[in-house]
């Protein structure tokens, strides 16, 4: 029997979900030779009506080489993948019409949606898929590659099917292709010139992008030729960086943003302002990054004494205003993962926390420097808690586009205060998080258990009713014996103009299907 057989007319009841942040560098102004034909004002119906969101611009448009997860949300409005990810996080049809496992789980076959193409105009069959995915998994630099490791082959038989053998039963994949690492880009682009995609996006999403100023602006107009073109009722889209706390409802009210994301400190400005506030829950989880590797935290006591010292319901009402909970584990409550037996599994205990450091031979204290992109609010509340069991930490402040670079490329911190913002795939997510390769684990260690539970993940089919158990086991035991301390989840805020109508509540990936503005 096929397991798994997805359809775009009978999605899969598979129940899953999917992100960090380095800049392009100087702000040189990049006009783009448009794509596609038609004007994003104009065509399946669409107005005219421009989306202006304050969010983030990605480290680079090219998926296979941005190194931040928050750029899956830029990314998703000008690439296309095999899947897309439902309000939930379940994989369900997007380029691909359908998909069916064989029996033994190891290969896996989509079938295409007639017709597809680029946004150049050129065909996408798949033999630009399999080109793509390729290019994914065999680029030196690429930083997908450690995603794809249980691909053997891919082919494309013919124009409209692609199939993707496997050096083992993986069940993965349909979620793990909706994101960043499952993104088709044009073999005639990275064919002629690879390095230009990081400014200049060559896919088939439903935005093609016409204008770029680095850490600036991004301006895009609608792709008629995307396949839901349909559901695609804005004209173009511009997007910019994460708005200041301090200016942003001003910068709502005046019209410079219609959309823009905005802390949990800002949400009643916001609505005595006359803006609509949409609390969305979010795979975001903040975290203190551990360097194992590194001295003092290369005792496994003074890590544990790290996750009793930090008072995460204090963070939460401080930083998040209440927005958000405390947690001690990478995936929110109502998701497959979240295991129920680690609710409460280090509870704020300052006196565990001095026992645990003069097991570890610090009872006169010690000195550890905290690494963050941003000077003030959480540092500061951390470096707080931590002196009352004796850890004195000094703040070091490296700028955001620096900061992933040296802390998990280098490897040049020992503890850092950053966000999980999740994945496509459960498994894809303890990959960053606890793999060797993992890019939120600096010390790059791994207990083989974890392993060995992973690869039972893997192996189970996403609808077996054992997944959920299987999954929930493999948190229960990261949590307890990797180094990653978890804090609270963070949903996503976002502020918008009344004239803007209902954002979609999409648990992974921010996505504006249906969306008007008036």
């Amino acid at each position: 029997m096929n397991r798994a057989a997805v359809s775009a007319s009978s999605p899969s009841s598979l129940g899953r979900r999917s992100f960090l942040g380095i800049g392009l560098g100087a702000g040189a102004a990049l006009a783009l030779t448009a794509c596609g034909g038609g004007s994003g004002a104009s065509g399946g119906g669409a107005g005219s009506s421009v989306l202006k969101w304050g969010w983030s611009l990605p480290t680079s448009w090219d998926p296979v080489f941005s190194s931040a997860g928050w750029d899956v949300h830029a990314l998703s409005l000008v690439y296309a993948g095999l899947t897309k990810l439902d309000p939930h996080g379940t994989a369900v049809p997007a380029l691909a019409s359908s998909w069916t496992y064989d029996t033994q789980g190891t290969r896996l076959t989509f079938t295409l949606r007639p017709g597809l193409k680029f946004s150049d105009g050129a065909p996408l069959d798949a033999a630009a898929v399999k080109k793509s995915l390729e290019r994914g998994i065999s680029d030196p630099k690429s930083l997908v590659a450690p995603q794809l490791t249980s691909v053997k082959a891919v082919s494309a038989p013919d124009p409209a099917t692609v199939v993707i053998d496997l050096t083992h039963a993986d069940y993965q994949i349909p979620n793990l292709l909706a994101g960043k690492t499952g993104m088709i880009v044009n073999p005639a682009a990275f064919t002629a010139d690879a390095a230009g995609i990081a400014a200049k996006p060559a896919g088939a999403g439903p935005f093609t992008l016409t204008s770029y100023t680095q850490n600036a602006k991004a301006v895009l107009r609608r792709n008629p030729g995307y396949w839901d073109a349909g559901s695609i009722k804005l004209g173009g889209f511009e997007l910019y960086p994460l708005p200041d706390a301090s200016t942003v409802v001003a910068a709502l009210q005046s019209g410079q943003y219609n959309v823009a994301q905005i802390p949990g400190s800002q949400v009643q400005a916001a609505k005595a302002a006359g803006l609509e506030v949409q609390v969305i829950p979010s795979m975001v989880v903040a975290t203190l990054d551990v360097d194992s590797a590194k001295a003092p935290f290369d005792k496994p006591e003074v890590v544990e004494a790290l996750k009793y010292a930090i008072d995460r319901e204090a963070l939460v009402k401080t930083q998040e205003f209440g927005n958000g909970e405390a947690t001690y584990q990478p995936f929110p409550k109502g998701y497959a993962g979240y295991d129920a037996s680690s609710a409460n599994l280090f509870p704020y205990n300052p006196a565990k926390a001095k026992d645990l450091l003069a097991q570890a031979g610090y009872s006169g204290g010690l000195d550890i420097t905290l690494t963050t992109a941003t000077a003030q609010g959480v540092p500061e509340q951390i470096q707080a808690q931590l002196k009352q069991v004796g850890i004195n930490a000094k703040i070091e402040v490296i700028p955001q586009t620096q900061f992933t670079q040296i802390v998990y490329i280098e490897h040049d911190q020992q503890l850092a205060v950053d966000q999980f913002a999740g994945r496509d795939s459960a498994v894809q997510a303890f990959q960053v998080l606890f793999g060797e390769q993992g890019l939120m684990n600096p010390g790059r260690s791994t207990p083989p258990e974890l392993t060995a539970a992973l690869n039972k993940v893997t192996g189970t089919p996403l609808d077996s009713a054992d997944y959920p158990k299987v999954l929930q086991a493999a948190t229960a035991f990261a949590v307890r014996n990797t180094p990653n301390v978890f804090l609270y989840t963070v949903p996503r805020i976002l502020a918008r103009a009344k004239n803007v109508s209902a954002l979609p509540q999409t648990t992974v990936v921010q996505r504006f299907e249906g969306v008007t503005v008036g």
